[in-house]
This record gives C-alpha cells, structure tokens and sequence, in this order.
C-alpha cells in the first residue's frame, strides 16, 4: 500500500471497495431544535478572506489516486440525491431515475471492483412524482425526498407550504427539502425565520427536514452562518446549499461556513446535523473535494449518506466514466452511462 499525505487520501475507514455493503446503517438522534439563542446566532462572525484561502487550498491538494479514488467515488455513489426538478417531468422519467437509484453503477464494473449492494442515497422529487417514485422504490431502503414549500422561491402563501409538506408526508415522502423565506434573512428576522422552520418541522413529522438557505441569494457569508445555526436551532436535520435554481449555487467557501455553523452546533447540544451541497456538482473531481472538506472539517461520521448528501443527477455519469477509467483504462462516452 502506498503512503498517503493527508489523512482524507486513505480508503474511508473500513470502507474498501468490497465491503462497502456490509457497513450497517446508522441513524443518529434527529435534531429536537433548541430555544432561539440570537445572542447565540448575532455573535456569529465570519472573516470571508480566511474562509476563501481555505476553502481554495483543497482542490490544489487533492490527490487521491488509483484504488482509493474508487472507494471515495463509491461513497459518492451512496451519498446522491438522485434528482429530477423539470417542468416537463413525467411518470416515466421518474421510473428510469428509480432503475437507476437502485443500480447507479453497471454491474459489470461493480463486480470488477469486488462491490455489492450500492444505491444512491434517496431519490428527490416534486410532490406530484412523490407517489410513483414511493411505488417504484418499494422493498428497497432508498427514501424518496420531496422538494416543497414553493420550491424553489419560497414565496407562495405560507398556509399553502405547510400544507404541501403535509401532502407530500402523507404520499410516502421521508424526507422534505424546505426552502426558507429569504427576505427573513436579509431584513434580519430572525425571530420569523426561526418561526417558519419551527412550523415547517412540525408538518413534516416523522420525515426529516432538509432546510435550503438558498446561499447564493443571501447576500454574505456572515448571513449564511447565522441563517445556518437559527435552521438548526429550529429543529432542521439537514442544512442545504442551494435550490440548483440560482445563479450561484454550491461552492466550497459557503459549504465551509455551513460546515463550521455544524460543528459549532454539534458542539454545544451534542446533536449531528447533516450537510447537503447542491447545484453546479457536476464533475467527480468536485465530489472528491467535498467529501475531503467534510472529513477534514467534520470527520468520519459525515462521510455517511444519514449525515452528507449531494444534490445531483448528472454528477452520476460522471463517476461512472472515472469508476470504468480506472477498470479499463480507457474512458467511455457520456451516452454508454444514462439515467436510466
């Protein structure tokens, strides 16, 4: 085995190509939420300069290679929302993303990689294709998310949002991708913000709540911390990046400032929130530093699908071409790896 650099360039602990499947599932406790703390949540900085240098060091260093960039891009495998957010989205469609959730990798290069078992992480939808993606996915463990709340802009009457959570629930949905109101943060109302996801987690029950912050409209840093943390004192299990909607989606500064608002949240209630980059993540190389960051900033536990996920459709393919690359030594046309 080759020495390593950096501690993310070693295969994810007992996660080896062949024994991927055999890692249990693990469900942390969800997150109660906590009274608002604005003390808390307005002491909040962020100095941007330092968050860019960092953030800017990770791509220029990565070198994961060979086997090991296989086990990673396995985990990435695991770790997709397989997505479809289209006006023209049909029922088919929605049976050929679920084929391809329930077998994202060809099967021929799974055995030639010695794996079993892989699926994404949960397939996510609007609430109309909720239904059919629940039917499809039947017997399997891949939760359908549903994206709700007005998606993507948030701003139909707030009864109307509740009551499409509610809906969506009810059709089979486990987990509910929210989107927050924007106008809260960039007046600086807290206290409505906090109102909103408080209501939106009760509607969602037993589903977990994936709370959007929209970053790339929320004007600052300082703003993406702070909206961070009061999501997360309302009770939000996920924080996500973006809609894919925007002009600017996921990037490494932002996901470094939402990562640090969860470690500093970790650390004061003892409660894991996950992570969900989305938007713009495309490429397999851009995969690899995103789950670098997460190791480096949050650890191990946040390298598993309970606790990170991507927001993506068309970085799949991409990870097939690199995962049939490093088979074959050649790689493939975009069309030998379709969604379905």
């Amino acid at each position: 085995m080759q020495p390593y650099r950096h501690a993310w360039e070693a295969p994810l602990d007992t996660v080896q190509t062949s024994t991927m499947h055999h890692l249990p599932q693990v469900h942390e406790q969800r997150n109660p939420g906590m009274p608002l703390d604005l003390d808390w949540a307005l002491s909040l900085q962020v100095n941007t300069s330092a968050v860019e240098r960092r953030a800017a060091t990770l791509p220029a260093r990565r070198s994961v290679k060979k086997d090991y960039q296989a086990a990673w891009l396995l985990r990435a495998v695991s770790c997709i929302d397989l997505t479809t957010l289209s006006g023209d989205d049909t029922v088919g469609r929605v049976h050929r993303l679920t084929a391809k959730a329930k077998q994202p990798v060809s099967p021929d290069l799974l055995d030639k990689l010695g794996m079993t078992g892989l699926t994404v992480g949960a397939v996510c939808v609007y609430h109309d294709m909720v239904e059919a993606a629940v039917r499809d996915l039947e017997g399997t463990a891949i939760p359908v998310a549903a994206v709700s709340t007005g998606f993507p802009a948030g701003l139909s009457p707030f009864h109307l949002r509740i009551q499409e959570i509610r809906e969506s629930v009810a059709a089979g949905a486990r987990e509910i991708d929210i989107v927050i109101s924007r106008r809260h943060v960039l007046t600086g109302n807290w206290q409505a913000l906090y109102d909103e996801i408080v209501e939106m987690r009760a509607a969602c029950g037993d589903a977990h709540v994936k709370a959007i912050l929209a970053t790339g409209e929320l004007g600052t840093l300082k703003n993406v911390m702070r909206a961070s943390m009061i999501c997360m004192m309302a009770g939000a299990d996920f924080i996500k990046t973006s809609t894919g909607k925007e002009s600017v989606n996921a990037t490494l500064p932002v996901s470094l400032v939402m990562i640090r608002a969860i470690r500093e949240y970790q650390d004061r209630t003892g409660i894991k929130i996950g992570y969900k980059p989305a938007g713009g993540i495309s490429k397999a190389k851009d995969a690899l530093n995103y789950l670098a960051l997460m190791k480096e900033e949050l650890g191990n536990p946040w390298l598993q699908p309970h606790l990170f996920r991507f927001g993506a459709s068309s970085l799949l393919g991409d990870i097939e071409r690199q995962l049939e690359h490093h088979v074959t030594g050649n790689y493939s046309a975009q069309w030998r790896h379709p969604m379905g």
